[in-house]
């Protein structure tokens, strides 16, 4: 309990002020405030409830069973059952540990995590987006678990992104990347073959395009999703992240660019989502898309008919994709030893195979993921993209990088900055953030 209060502490110094200065922005200014101040408040409070629950817990006979709670932020009805059925599975075969789950809205997430430090009721689990992780590592609220759970199996890039400072901080929960989906049939027709590089994507983009149907479509919207589908060109070039204005930053605003003046790519995919681009895709007005593997299911179920494949997206210098997915991460002054307990089922090779396959997403964990699909799976270039994708950071102010890079990338699709234009004023920006 006293070590929960002391991150939270820390927690609160740091995170307060951004919480209201974020929410302001929807006119919630004075509710945030005073939620961060009803957790001060209850402060006293919650110490004295948390002493009476040491207590209790004193009181109760040996063999009553440690709670172990675990927060997502993942609102589809399909990964909310997996999750429970691996965790009533779990609190079946023992009876040293019962785990629970609860929901918390992704919009809401950072939110309560900083202010249920404040008021200690963390939970002991905390499954999130894998590019968040290493802000929540600079607020102290995660355990260090090097040495304690051995991710030596699983993708570099899925661990680097809850390692900070050689400290392993989390455990990867399930991986997915990018890769180009196509029509066969429209291929076929136009007598194409599958793009392997920029040059030859934009040849068959343009053979694709007709009064009805654009070649290409990626999502762009502006903010951490439009970013997300942006940066396997970027990296494509060799170029960073962190170092967009050279010559390799922007080629790639300049291919964008291109994809918008030759017709082959709407700019109204500055307003798709993913699941808008997969949903012009499965009408047939769209003959390619970049997008991850949680579409297959949806795409088998609701297309079943429709006659896809995928491939690596295709390169300028090198393959690229990028990391998605969650990571676990265990909070510090929790049940630790129960959350580790919990983790070490959850991330069995059977355990494993049922959520992923529930998910759509691929197992962070190699020697899982290689025997994970058929070798005519959809899925399977997914497995293959994995050896060339990167994770997003990890940097505590990754959000604000992102926000850089997706403004960049808008305004080359919407035709407001020159890419040399846009590279410069992304790069002014970042340096202000990482340097």
């Amino acid at each position: 309990m006293k070590r929960k209060k002391l991150i939270a502490l820390f927690a609160v110094l740091t995170m307060t002020a951004g919480l209201i200065t974020g929410c302001g922005t929807s006119g919630n200014t004075e509710e945030s405030a005073a939620s961060v101040d009803e957790g001060a408040a209850g402060e006293e409070t919650a110490v004295d409830e948390g002493a009476a629950e040491e207590t209790a817990s004193e009181a109760e006979p040996a063999g009553e069973a440690e709670a172990v709670t675990i927060w997502y932020y993942w609102e589809t009805e399909g990964h909310q059952v997996a999750l429970d059925q691996v965790i009533q599975e779990y609190n079946s075969s023992q009876s040293n540990y019962e785990v629970s789950a609860k929901y918390v809205p992704f919009a809401d997430f950072k939110k309560q995590l900083s202010i249920g430090a404040s008021a200690d009721e963390l939970p002991d689990i905390a499954i999130l987006d894998s590019p968040d992780h290493a802000s929540y590592v600079e607020m102290g609220i995660f355990e260090d678990i090097t040495g304690k759970f051995d991710v030596g199996n699983y993708y570099e890039g899925t661990v680097n992104s809850c390692t900070v400072d050689d400290k392993l901080y989390g455990v990867p929960f399930g991986v997915n990347c990018l890769a180009l989906y196509y029509n066969e049939d429209m291929l076929s027709a136009a007598g194409c073959e599958v793009p392997t590089t920029w040059d030859e994507l934009m040849t068959t983009a343009k053979a694709l395009t007709t009064d009805s149907v654009t070649g290409l479509a990626l999502c762009s919207v502006q903010n951490e999703e439009g970013t997300f589908n942006f940066v396997p060109w970027l990296w494509s070039t060799g170029a960073t992240s962190y170092d967009i204005n050279n010559e390799n930053g922007i080629r790639a605003l300049s291919f964008i660019q291109s994809l918008i003046n030759e017709g082959v790519m709407s700019k109204e995919c500055i307003n798709w989502t993913q699941g808008d681009v997969m949903n012009q895709f499965i009408a047939g007005n769209v003959a390619m898309m970049e997008n991850g593997p949680w579409q297959i299911p949806t795409m088998q179920s609701e297309a079943p008919d429709l006659n896809w494949k995928v491939t690596l997206i295709p390169k300028d210098s090198e393959y690229s994709s990028v990391l998605g997915g969650e990571n676990y991460a265990v909070i510090s002054g929790g049940n630790v030893e129960g959350a580790l307990d919990f983790l070490t089922y959850a991330t069995s090779e059977e355990q494993v195979k049922f959520m992923m396959d529930k998910f759509g997403y691929i197992s962070a964990d190699k020697t899982i993921a290689a025997n994970q699909f058929a070798a005519d799976s959809p899925y399977q270039p997914f497995v293959e993209e994995l050896n060339y994708a990167m994770p997003r950071g990890p940097l505590a102010e990754w959000p604000s990088v992102s926000d850089a890079i997706s403004l960049a990338f808008n305004q080359v699709i919407t035709g407001t900055a020159t890419p040399e234009d846009a590279a410069a004023e992304a790069q002014a920006t970042i340096d202000g953030i990482v340097k």
